[in-house]
């Protein structure tokens, strides 16, 4: 049995004529140990999604099960409020107590639920030193560093042991720097301890760092899902391609095509292609990743000519930008390149066409 399971839901702002569509029949499963990711643009519906499992949103129809527990069902009026779901939720902002120490801020939801005070304080202690903050208890939030405020807001969400941990955006209030180091601990905290999480996130990377699978909306539906391998290397359409990872969209013509094999012209120049689109037509994108290009000095087989525009230093790599920004074609190199005219070598196997 799943530990959570959301089936045709469906979830509206306003009502009548001015009624705003948010969700549009999503479902979704999340199993035992399971990290899923709610990948998308803003107004995709991800927030929203979350929000209505943790029962700060109210849909409109379908049903949503925590294991056998019904906790909303539209067609039988069944709505359990969000203080009763025991779902462990930690925010954007952290949303912790100023005024209350470490140790207050984590108990609180167990004081709340009327533990004896001796339980409260092993539970406590215990999923602290859990999450390296036993020697914090004492301190209040403004005293801490933004990585161990967002481990507090984990402990907070955790000492009770729900069924099901719901994050919005866990890392998004933390620097580039931390936010790579947080994201290793948390993908690390949640397989050791076998946690069920259904996180929020913009961020790609951060998307496949640390799920076991992603549900990419777009416009209050699933666009795709499946593992983050999986959605990085067959997206099944143009949107899921273009958001996930960097890469070149070229605009041609299809002169010809057997089967998932095509030829486009790009500019005058001839290439070969793998359809990926389902309702590809004449006029069509093609999609290669940034780093699935290769550059050369001499003429290659289903390339594009292109001369050198740009290179920006990224530490272990130059991207360097070829013809005109929006209209070029990016790709990276390992050193910095001289200027002139350089062949662009598009694979044929990783040049996806829609």
């Amino acid at each position: 049995m799943s530990d959570l399971s959301v089936k045709n839901l469906t979830l509206e702002y306003g009502s009548g004529a001015s009624a705003n569509p948010i969700l549009k029949g999503v479902s979704m499963e999340l199993q035992r140990g399971e990290v899923v990711a709610l990948l998308g643009p803003s107004g995709s519906g991800k927030t929203t999604l979350l929000r209505a499992v943790a029962g700060l949103e109210s849909p409109k129809t379908g049903s949503i099960q925590i294991g056998d527990r019904v906790i909303f069902d539209g067609a039988k009026n069944i709505e359990i409020p969000a203080e009763h779901r025991n779902l462990g939720l930690v925010f954007q902002s952290y949303a912790l107590w100023p005024h209350k120490t470490v140790n207050e801020n984590v108990a609180y939801g167990l004081k709340l639920r009327k533990m004896p005070a001796a339980e409260i304080a092993v539970k406590v202690k215990e999923v602290l030193n859990q999450l390296g903050l036993g020697h914090l208890g004492e301190r209040y939030p403004h005293q801490l560093s933004g990585g161990q405020q967002q481990r507090v807001a984990i402990a907070r969400a955790l000492v009770y042991n729900p069924p099901v941990i719901l994050l919005d955006e866990p890392l998004s209030n933390l620097d580039a720097k931390l936010r790579e180091e947080a994201r290793a601990f948390l993908r690390e905290l949640i397989v050791r301890l076998n946690l069920s999480a259904l996180m929020v996130t913009h961020d790609q990377d951060e998307a496949m760092a640390i799920s076991d699978r992603i549900l990419l909306l777009n416009n209050g539906v699933i666009e795709q899902q499946g593992t983050p391998q999986s959605m990085y290397e067959t997206p099944h359409t143009l949107f899921t391609a273009e958001f996930m990872g960097s890469n070149n969209k070229l605009h041609g013509r299809v002169l010809q095509r057997d089967g998932d094999k095509a030829v486009i012209e790009v500019n005058g120049r001839q290439l070969n292609a793998t359809v990926r689109g389902a309702n590809m037509s004449q006029d069509a994108t093609a999609i290669i990743r940034v780093e699935k290009v290769r550059i050369s000095q001499t003429p290659s087989a289903n390339a594009i000519e292109l001369p050198l525009t740009t290179c920006m230093y990224l530490g272990n790599r130059w991207e360097c930008l070829f013809g005109h920004a929006g209209e070029g074609i990016r790709a990276y190199a390992p050193q910095r390149l001289e200027a002139g005219n350089y062949w662009l070598q598009l694979d044929a196997d990783k040049l996806w066409l829609y």
